[in-house]
């Protein structure tokens, strides 16, 4: 019976070859390996062959002479744009001065520049970005800085004192995550970098302990774009998955469909960034579990404010260490935390993940070499100034700041839900307060409170902009004022509800018209650059 098989199977390769040379046949079955090959790698890629051939078609047709000679054009537009805008910015120094300038001089460039803008931060104008102001903690900070402003944490047989800061940091941090004995962790420069440490982290561990070559993450379309950049910094590929449209909670049955053989780590958001909204972290654990991959919890907005809401008061759904399953945590010290930028945590549910993080050299000829995070040298100013930020306020502090921040962000959503014409997506469960609007473009309502001195965050995929509450809002009368702008605009936005969006806005909406997300790139590399730009003195 297996002879019969196999010769049904050999018979027709046999007559296929019968009477060719040998040079023939090596180079039909060297094709035929290699054709099967490449197909195999066609079809295991975990991008679908339609957006491969989509991003296919677009780069051909951005080398059609007219097309380009659009896309330049438009180009060159936004560009005189930008530049126009840093140009209002004052004469630029370009050069080294012949002669170093005297302190009181320096101190009063420094106040020129730091004056330049015409947003009323301080007010509670500004959508996130400023999450605290309070001179004496300025006061504090700058003098805690100024102590350990050269000292490095590379060098920790030099600075064991700022090393011991930031031991203190993790663990301080990862108490209030519910961490057990065993949790762990570094400082990172932001989130960002938290981020991609878990990302590199859990990368490396699959590499080894699975033998993963082709990494990929399954993640929300509303997890934080950092996962992204991390992915094409670290050779992973990134698959998102949709989100119900009235929670904005992540499809758990999308996320199970889209895990695979290659996928090293799982993502959830407390709170993602666009509607301020809490994933399923329990059911994201549960697939975890399931499949045994690491489930990575995105807390790096609004976690040094979930940690508090139960002692403030308000109830709110598992999403740390104390849920089975979940192994990395990234919260940002540097946002609700109030700590100078610069500054944010990654946590480990074991060891074994930490040390996946880690990058350590033993053949440079420079000695051994070994370092936590990305950066080899960092700021021990930095750590200090957490450290001091987080002694300062100490849990009853953060406690009730958290307090008034929901309190205020509760109060916006509750009022804007009774305005008309426009509404706010999903549940908020933080500090971030989302509006969208079937009945006029909402980036209209974005420019119109614009002209009132309020900035804002624009959101796409659909068009939405929203306010991230901080402690800058809880003071007297700043609720009440965007509330009272966002009722008033709305209603002049409906007095023609078909008039399109003007000026700087518009650029949001025409954005997500544009099929060929590369155009939209070559549009935000302009607008990267116009923060490099400068002008060479005259003088």
């Amino acid at each position: 019976m297996l002879k019969t098989h196999l010769e049904l199977l050999t018979g027709p390769v046999d007559r296929a070859l019968a009477g060719r040379a040998p040079w023939q046949i090596v180079t039909i079955t060297t094709s035929t390996v290699l054709g099967l090959v490449w197909l195999w790698d066609l079809l295991s890629e975990d991008e679908s062959l339609y957006a491969r051939a989509r991003r296919r078609f677009f780069k051909l047709a951005r080398k059609i002479p007219a097309v380009q000679r659009k896309i330049t054009a438009e180009i060159d537009k936004i560009n005189e744009g930008f530049v126009k805008d840093a140009s209002q910015h004052g004469a630029f120094t370009t050069r080294l001065p012949e002669q170093g300038l005297k302190q009181d001089e320096i101190l009063k460039k420094v106040d020129d520049y730091l004056a330049l803008g015409h947003y009323r931060w301080k007010e509670g104008f500004l959508s996130g970005g400023v999450y605290y102001f309070d001179p004496e903690l300025v006061k504090l900070v700058t003098e805690v800085y100024g102590k350990a402003s050269y000292t490095n944490p590379l060098h920790a047989d030099v600075f064991p004192g700022v090393c011991k800061m930031e031991a203190e940091v993790v663990r301080m941090t990862a108490t209030l995550f519910n961490g057990d004995g065993n949790a762990c962790g570094t400082m990172t420069t932001g989130g960002t970098e938290s981020i991609m440490m878990a990302c590199k982290a859990y990368r490396d561990y699959a590499r080894d302990v699975k033998g993963i070559t082709k990494p990929n993450i399954v993640l929300p379309k509303t997890a934080h774009t950092a996962f992204d950049k991390s992915a094409k910094y670290f050779g992973m590929y990134t698959k998102t998955v949709p989100v119900h449209p009235d929670s904005t909670e992540v499809d758990i049955q999308a996320m199970e469909r889209a895990i695979n053989g290659n996928t090293v780590m799982l993502v959830g958001s407390a709170p993602n960034y666009p509607y301020g909204t809490i994933d399923d972290i329990e059911a994201i654990a549960k697939l975890g579990k399931k499949y045994n991959i690491p489930v990575h919890v995105d807390a790096c907005l609004g976690g040094f404010l979930i940690i508090f809401m139960k002692k403030a008061g308000y109830s709110i759904k598992p999403f740390d260490f104390s849920v089975d399953g979940v192994t990395s945590i990234s919260a940002d010290t540097h946002k609700y935390g109030f700590t100078p930028k610069g500054s944010s945590v990654i946590l480990y549910s074991d060891k074994i993940y930490r040390h996946y993080q880690y990058t350590v050299t033993t053949e440079w000829p420079g000695g051994v070499y070994g370092s936590p995070t990305v950066n080899g040298s960092r700021a021990g100013g930095i750590i200090a100034a957490t450290w001091a930020t987080m002694m300062n306020f100490g849990l009853e502090g953060y406690v009730e700041r958290t307090r008034r921040i929901i309190d205020t962000a509760r109060y916006i959503e509750t009022e804007l839900r009774k305005i008309d014409n426009i509404y706010i997506f999903g549940t908020p469960a933080t500090s971030v307060v989302a509006i969208g609007s079937k009945d006029f473009d909402i980036f209209r309502l974005s420019g119109e409170l614009n002209g009132l001195g309020w900035n804002l965050n624009s959101l796409q995929f659909p068009s939405g902009i929203h306010i991230c509450v901080t402690h800058m809002h809880t003071q007297n009368g700043i609720a009440d004022k965007f509330v009272a702008d966002v009722r008033s605009k709305v209603a002049l936005c409906m007095q023609n509800p078909e008039k399109p969006v003007e000026g700087k806005m518009a650029i949001y909406g025409v954005a997500q018209e544009v099929p060929d997300r590369e155009v939209v790139g070559e549009f935000t590399k302009c607008f990267i650059d116009s923060m490099y730009y400068t002008v060479e003195s005259t003088n």
